[in-house]
């Protein structure tokens, strides 16, 4: 005879290792695959939820790989250079649902403050030094300093960024569990866009002068 407190026990471990269980397909940020290789044809004239795919006779073993050992050689204005991984620069993840990309950043360089809105990111620090942070939905910071293999975790959609605090090259590889992470860069977002967003919205929300706002924009413009 059990008692009513041990069925009740056993009743909730039983519900966590259902849930435990569970297909992590079935809380991903993409739909299941229907197939097992579904080659991306980012030639194809439309693309609704991913591309169509190659036919399979078109499908070789390099379509499997892509090289992420190359340095980079040149970096944008962040002083960052970033190796696609996502579906654009490697077409096997089409509707697998994962993603990653290289993110090089020079001595001083910076992933600015952005989100992802479609997927969730992990990733490892595999060079250099890198301090990581993000910020939660009740304006909480959290950050830390990581070194070579060292690994992070960003939510789905909050804002983060990552800077190089070392003295020489830092790299790190983030993993999505999305073909398409996208992207919102907080600056992209307010000064980039067109058309302009109204300046009267800009200076109201940050409470400065019109002249503030145009100096942002024109060094927006001059990079």
């Amino acid at each position: 005879m059990y008692s009513s407190s041990s069925v009740s026990l056993f009743g909730l471990l039983c519900g966590l290792v259902v849930l435990l269980i569970l297909p992590f397909s079935s809380r991903a940020s993409d739909p299941d695959p229907l197939q097992d290789v579904c080659i991306a044809d980012l030639n194809a004239p439309i693309s609704i939820n991913g591309f169509p795919c190659k036919p399979d006779s078109e499908v070789t073993s390099d379509d499997f790989f892509t090289d992420f050992s190359k340095n980079p050689t040149t970096f944008d204005v962040f002083k960052r250079a970033v190796t696609l991984g996502d579906v654009s620069g490697f077409p096997a993840v089409n509707t697998q649902g994962v993603s990653l990309f290289r993110i090089d950043l020079d001595v001083g360089g910076i992933n600015p403050p952005h989100t992802h809105p479609r997927g969730t990111e992990a990733g490892i620090v595999t060079r250099g030094k890198v301090l990581v942070g993000l910020v939660t939905t009740n304006n909480t910071f959290f950050s830390k300093v990581l070194t070579p293999g060292m690994v992070f975790l960003i939510p789905r959609a909050l804002i983060h960024f990552q800077l190089n605090v070392g003295k020489g090259p830092a790299t790190f590889i983030p993993i999505f569990n999305t073909q398409n992470p996208g992207v919102s860069d907080s600056l992209t977002t307010l000064f980039d866009t067109t058309p302009p967003i109204p300046n009267k919205v800009l200076t109201k929300s940050f409470r400065v002068s019109n002249d503030v706002i145009n100096v942002i924009r024109a060094a927006r413009a001059s990079n």
